[in-house]
């Protein structure tokens, strides 16, 4: 019972509401998605990213999400230190009782949007055999992977495991998958697609891990200059008045 009611208010009320409060994204590029199954890497634009996946992306989808956003044990805590803790010092009691208020609801978008759970221990091997169970239905996988660690005014670094989906897809089906990147710039309410980067099984892993991750950056970057001047929604959650313009000084970039 508790689950219907919980996917009644998703589908009637929390969705209503934020199709309302978040802008509409024109998809651009859309014919860089290849017909079949793919995962598609953009950058994480704080929550800007999820929302936009849910409520946009071309479907069939499922989006990774941290799973500790999907558990009543440690959402609270994962909440306030993945989302608030960059913010001022003097700000950090209300962020800590933010995080408690917003659990429910937390727990209700979390269970009831299509997403996977994503963990960084022995639990994500679950990950990895429902991702490939939902590629195998006809379904693309949506991977935010930035982490805390600046790599350029557009992009934090990447977590690199997420590569090695494609190595256990082939391992099972013996079909090598594409990525595909793409930028959302929610200033300017535009998703934009780049090209498919294929996956090549027989190179080993390390090698395809650096490959891939590369040329998506390099991709993502390349769409966010490309693009009419705008302020670009960082991955932390930052003071708004540091948040970095896509088009900067060679040297200001790092």
């Amino acid at each position: 019972m508790k689950k219907k009611i919980s996917a009644f208010i998703f589908r009637n009320i929390i969705v209503p509401l934020v199709r309302a409060a978040f802008p509409k994204y024109q998809l651009k590029n859309v014919e860089n998605i290849p017909k079949e199954p793919c995962i598609l890497v953009g950058n994480h634009s704080q929550m800007h990213g999820p929302v936009a996946a849910e409520l946009y992306m071309p479907r069939p989808r499922y989006t990774w999400c941290a799973g500790e956003m999907m558990n009543k044990d440690e959402v609270v805590e994962y909440a306030y230190r993945d989302f608030w803790s960059q913010k001022p010092a003097w700000t950090h009691w209300f962020f800590k009782i933010l995080a408690h208020l917003i659990k429910p609801i937390a727990l209700c978008i979390f269970n009831n949007a299509a997403t996977l759970q994503v963990y960084h221990d022995v639990r994500v091997i679950d990950t990895y055999r429902l991702s490939m169970e939902r590629l195998q239905e006809g379904s693309h996988i949506i991977i935010f992977p930035e982490k805390d660690e600046k790599y350029n005014h557009i992009l934090y670094e990447f977590q690199d495991k997420f590569v090695d989906l494609a190595r256990f897809y082939y391992r099972k089906y013996k079909v090598e998958l594409d990525f595909v990147p793409f930028y959302l710039a929610p200033k300017l309410k535009t998703l934009t697609f780049g090209q498919p980067i294929h996956f090549h099984h027989e190179t080993p892993i390390d090698e395809e891990r650096k490959r891939i991750i590369q040329e998506i950056k390099d991709q993502i970057t390349s769409i966010a200059e490309s693009q009419p001047l705008h302020t670009v929604i960082p991955y932390r959650n930052i003071p708004k008045h540091l948040y970095p313009k896509n088009i900067v000084s060679q040297g200001a970039k790092k």
